[in-house]
């Protein structure tokens, strides 16, 4: 099971938000800094987001997260504001290993089948943020369907792997819900990725025991709740 730190970035800042609201944004320092750190720990792949891209301002923090790219050289997934298949080529050029389609994969469901396409299936990974058993959108405050279907359209248009994120425990370090998890696994043949609510050793362990692909680690890990060494010690 893979381990994606997670570097969310706002404002040129590495930050980290609670149900993904900009009035609780927690900042860490700069992003290079917050990824340099996670590597010296062990990590080998980064989970990058721009945040003011999710939040309408696509081209902000574009130069740093190039930096940031080059300065690294390890693996790197990226999301927010990815708002065209434009878009998406253009990072995927720049360095970006895997694009994160959130809401352009709801909007214009065909443009994962162009990313992939385009750049092969492991180029592109299909976002499930899911709250009450439906994807949401727009700042996770619009409903837009059952996340299961969505899971299984994504697979038949040619996603390489979905990332699933539990809003309703995302940030909170209250612990994961299994159950969407699980459920979403039984149900599509594609890899998954989990976020939302991993707070310690024991949630890491159950995703593994489930099968999961790989976890993105966020507000626990920056808060001290799991270590990264912890967290990569269960999945080896």
């Amino acid at each position: 099971m893979k381990v994606f730190p997670a570097v969310d970035i706002l404002g040129g800042k590495c930050v980290q938000l609670v149900q993904g609201r900009r009035e609780n944004a927690t900042v860490y320092g700069s992003p290079l800094e917050c990824a340099e750190r996670w590597l010296s720990k062990g990590a080998d792949a980064l989970h990058v987001i721009n945040l003011d891209g999710a939040f309408g301002k696509s081209r902000v923090n574009a130069g740093l997260i190039k930096d940031l790219i080059s300065e690294t050289g390890v693996f790197v997934q990226l999301g927010g504001g990815i708002r065209s298949t434009g878009d998406a080529f253009s990072w995927l050029e720049t360095g970006v290993d895997r694009i994160i389609l959130g809401t352009l994969a709801i909007e214009k469901p065909e443009s994962i089948t162009a990313v992939s396409d385009m750049f092969g299936k492991d180029s592109v990974v299909a976002g499930v943020d899911a709250k009450k058993g439906q994807v949401v959108v727009r700042g996770w405050e619009e409903p837009a369907g059952d996340y299961i279907e969505w899971a299984e359209k994504f697979e038949s248009l040619g996603a390489g792997s979905l990332l699933f994120t539990n809003v309703d425990v995302e940030g909170l370090q209250n612990g994961i819900d299994a159950g969407p998890v699980r459920r979403l696994i039984e149900n599509t043949h594609l890899p998954v990725t989990a976020a939302g609510g991993i707070s310690g050793p024991s949630d890491v362990a159950t995703l593994k025991s489930m099968g999961v692909d790989g976890i993105i680690l966020g507000s626990a890990l920056y808060s001290g709740r799991i270590s990264l060494e912890d967290a990569l010690e269960i999945c080896r």
